[in-house]
C-alpha cells in the first residue's frame, strides 16, 4: 500500500518555507505521495446554500478561508523532491478555463519527472463558481466532463486541435507535454460521479466512508468499467483519511488497515489540518510513518 501526506499549504504555516521542508521531510521519511487541495475562497455568508459542500447553514472550516494555491504548493514540493508523487486532492477544473488548466498541469508533471497525480472534482461551492468559473453551476458535471476532454487533447500529440462550440482549438502546438501519462482519478460518489470514473478515471478518489463500503463500491465501479469494455483492474481507489486532531493518528492507522483489507492501495492522510505548525506536523508524520510499516508489509 502506498501512503501519502498532505503539504502544509493554509496560512498557519511559514508558507515561504514549510512547504519545502516539509516536502523533503516527508520524502525522507519514506512517504510515496505529497498531496495539495483546492479553495477558491470562505465567504462571509455562509446561510442557506452558502454552506458547507451546499448543506443550509453548516459553517466551513476556518482554513478554506487560509489555503494557498494547490499547483503552487505542489511546485515547490516538487522542486525538492526526488520520488515523491504529487496528488491533487482535489483539484476542481470548472473553476478553471480547460487549456490554460491542463498546460500547467502538463507542465507540473514534466517538471517533476512524470509524478504528478490529476485528483479531480467537479466541485460544491456556488460562491467560487460565481467568483471564477466560465459555467454556472448548475453545468459543472459537463464542465468537468469538458476537461477531460480538453486535457486529452492537450495532453496528446502535436498538432492539438479540438472543438465543441465553446471552445476551439485551431491545429496548434501546446507544449510541454506531460512526462508519462497522467493518471486521472476523480472524487465523488454520486450515480454520475461514479458513472464518469467507469468510463473514462484511472481511479476514484472518495473520504469519509466507511472501508466496507469502499471495497463494495469498487467492485461496483469494476464491474461498470468492464461494461464499458475496459480492464477492470484498471480502476483503483486513492483513500483520503481525514485527521482533525493528532490525538486520533491511532484511529488513522486502524482505518489504513481496514481501507488496506478492502482492495484500497494508496491512501493519504490529512494531517496539515489537525497540527498547528511546523514541528508538530513533523513530529505527527514521523509517528505516523513509523507505526504504518507492518500495513505496507502485510498488504
Amino acid at each position: 500500500m502506498k501512503i501519502g501526506v498532505n503539504l502544509p499549504q493554509t496560512t498557519n504555516y511559514d508558507l515561504a518555507n514549510d512547504v519545502t521542508t516539509f516536502a523533503r521531510e516527508a520524502e525522507r521519511l519514506g512517504y510515496d505521495s505529497l498531496w495539495a487541495y483546492d479553495r477558491l475562497l470562505m465567504p462571509e455568508d455562509q446561510s442557506g446554500a452558502h454552506g458547507l459542500y451546499g448543506m443550509p447553514g453548516v459553517p466551513w472550516p476556518v482554513r478554506y478561508g487560509e489555503t494557498t494555491d494547490p499547483l503552487v504548493t505542489l511546485t515547490l514540493a516538487a522542486a525538492v523532491t526526488e520520488r515523491a508523487e504529487l496528488g491533487t486532492g482535489v483539484l476542481v477544473p470548472p473553476l478553471y478555463t480547460p487549456v490554460r488548466l491542463a498546460k500547467s498541469l502538463a507542465a507540473l508533471d514534466t517538471a517533476s519527472g512524470g509524478r504528478l497525480i490529476a485528483g479531480l472534482g467537479a466541485g460544491w461551492s456556488s460562491d467560487e463558481f460565481e467568483a471564477a468559473a466560465p459555467r454556472p453551476i448548475a453545468e459543472r458535471g459537463a464542465a468537468l466532463d469538458e476537461f477531460l476532454d480538453v486535457a486529452a487533447a492537450v495532453w496528446g500529440p502535436d498538432p492539438v486541435t479540438y472543438g465543441n462550440g465553446r471552445y476551439r482549438i485551431a491545429p496548434a502546438r501546446i507544449n510541454p507535454k506531460p512526462a508519462r501519462r497522467i493518471p486521472v482519478v476523480l472524487g465523488g460518489a454520486s450515480e454520475a460521479a461514479l458513472r464518469r470514473i467507469a468510463r473514462r478515471a484511472d481511479g476514484w478518489l472518495p473520504t469519509g466512508m466507511p472501508a466496507a463500503r469502499v471495497g463494495e463500491t469498487l467492485a461496483r465501479l469494476r464491474e461498470m468499467a468492464a461494461g464499458h469494455g475496459r480492464d477492470p483492474y484498471g480502476i483503483g481507489v486513492i483513500f483520503q483519511v481525514g485527521v482533525r486532531d493528532l490525538t486520533q493518528l491511532e484511529r488513522a492507522v486502524d482505518d489504513i488497515a481496514a481501507l488496506a483489507e478492502a482492495g484500497v492501495e494508496h491512501v493519504y492522510v490529512t494531517l496539515p489540518s489537525a497540527a498547528n505548525h511546523l514541528d508538530e506536523l513533523l513530529e505527527a508524520a514521523a509517528r505516523l510513518r513509523e507505526a504504518l510499516p507492518a500495513i505496507r508489509q502485510d498488504h
